[in-house]
């Protein structure tokens, strides 16, 4: 992004940013909410390009929704509990 910002200063362009603290955020999602947008992922389909030939749609049966805010967070969910599964005590 600063490569971006940095072309469009030296080509005499505006750049505005508005800058959020969501730290405290996190702390205050209602779990209800989250689940609910949890779902909304469910359903999902792809499909892919070549050159211009594009594939049929299919069902996404698996992994996470890239480019999303969500996506790291709901990764770190699945594994969370990873080292009490595989029997692993520290």
């Amino acid at each position: 992004m600063l490569d971006h910002w940095t072309e469009w200063l030296e080509s005499g362009s505006r750049i505005d940013v508005i800058y959020t603290d969501l730290e405290k955020a996190f702390n205050k999602l209602p779990h209800r909410r989250l689940i609910s947008k949890l779902y909304s992922y469910r359903g999902r389909k792809q499909r892919v390009k070549i050159d211009e030939v594009l594939s049929e749609w299919s069902d996404v049966l698996s992994g996470i929704p890239q480019g999303s805010i969500l996506g790291p967070i709901v990764f770190n969910i699945y594994i969370n509990d990873l080292i009490e599964s595989c029997g692993m005590m520290f």
